[in-house]
């Protein structure tokens, strides 16, 4: 039993630290990404509009996340321009932000310090070394477990592109993580939904963005990682 009260602790320990490496060296954002598509092969050079406002949107906000895929849209060397101002362009461009938060319960141990007394014993030239209580050579006891909450903000951008009333291309992308507002987290959003545009039809993947400084959101870089499984 000593054994297995010192590998518990050991374990716990372990956790800790990974857990605390974690944290200070965290520097990215995270985003998943689901995409569909059916681009067409003559879209090049061709112009865009977006579509009505979202019920309920506000109009600037609604402008600034426009811009953000605007931005991305003219990044894709496909030469797509906007239309001009009163025109509607031959691509018609929907954007819908939302965000919303939801809490999820994990398990961790608990652990108990106990203290043990330690009795009087012989001391030298015939003394007795009196007992004294200290704590458990082995650590920690492990006594169960306790469930901990936590509340994760989940930020989604949906971008659905159509060409001349049908759908060519729709991307879902969502951060799912610490309590950030919606509107630092667009930015990200837009442009992992046209990471490696248009990619593969029906596919899932994570993009993370590099975040050297919180203040450095408009110059952060995707680092791509292995496609998901498309859901």
């Amino acid at each position: 039993m000593p054994a297995l009260r010192t590998l518990r602790r050991l374990a716990a320990l372990l956790a800790a630290a990974s857990a605390l490496a974690l944290a200070g060296c965290a520097s990215y954002i995270e985003t998943k990404v689901t995409n569909f598509n059916a681009w067409p092969a003559d879209a090049a050079g061709a112009s865009y509009s977006f579509g009505a406002r979202p019920a309920g949107s506000s109009e600037l906000e609604q402008s600034t996340y426009e811009q953000y895929v605007s931005e991305q849209l003219q990044r894709l060397g496909l030469g797509l321009k906007p239309a001009a101002p009163g025109q509607k362009g031959r691509l018609l461009v929907d954007v819908a932000a939302s965000g919303s938060q939801r809490t999820v319960r994990s398990l961790q141990p608990v652990y108990q310090n106990y203290r043990v007394f330690v009795p009087s014993r012989p001391g030298p030239n015939g003394t007795v070394l009196p007992g004294y209580w200290t704590q458990d050579m082995y650590g920690g006891q492990y006594v169960g477990d306790r469930e901990v909450a936590r509340t994760l903000q989940v930020s989604r951008l949906k971008v659905q592109i159509h060409d001349q009333g049908r759908s060519v291309y729709e991307s879902t992308a969502v951060y799912e993580g610490g309590l950030e507002n919606l509107p630092d987290m667009v930015v990200y959003l837009a442009r992992a939904a046209f990471d490696d545009f248009p990619g593969r039809n029906a596919e899932t993947r994570v993009v993370r963005f590099d975040t050297p400084a919180a203040n450095q959101l408009q110059n952060a870089e995707p680092a791509r990682t292995p496609p998901a499984t498309a859901r």
